[in-house]
């Protein structure tokens, strides 16, 4: 029983640490500077992609591409530019974090 307490406990804390990296990544790219976790600011929050993507097939990759090439139409008439600053890697594991948003 205890082992399972203390395997519960680094898994969230693994998990916890994983979100914050992903935030500290989304800072440095400058993601944020359009972009907030759960408010609307230049661009949608980012509870609102996960929930407008959730449950479709190939999102991931299509939102891979837009945070590297840019995009327009999707929440309005204001485009996203393209991030040359972030590798594809990088690119998907903010996806990745984006979607899994609540």
């Amino acid at each position: 029983m205890k082992r399972s307490l203390v395997l519960c406990g680094l898994l969230s804390v693994l998990a916890s640490s994983s979100a914050f990296a992903q935030a500290d990544l989304a800072k440095a790219k400058n993601c944020m500077a359009c972009h907030a976790v759960g408010t609307k600011l230049v661009g949608p929050a980012y509870k609102d992609v996960a929930a407008k993507y959730a449950g479709q097939k190939g999102a991931e990759d299509k939102l891979v591409a837009k945070v590297m090439k840019g995009g327009s139409g999707a929440w309005g008439p204001v485009p996203m530019p393209a991030n040359p600053q972030v590798s594809e890697a990088e690119a998907r594991s903010l996806v990745k974090w984006v979607l899994a948003t609540k």
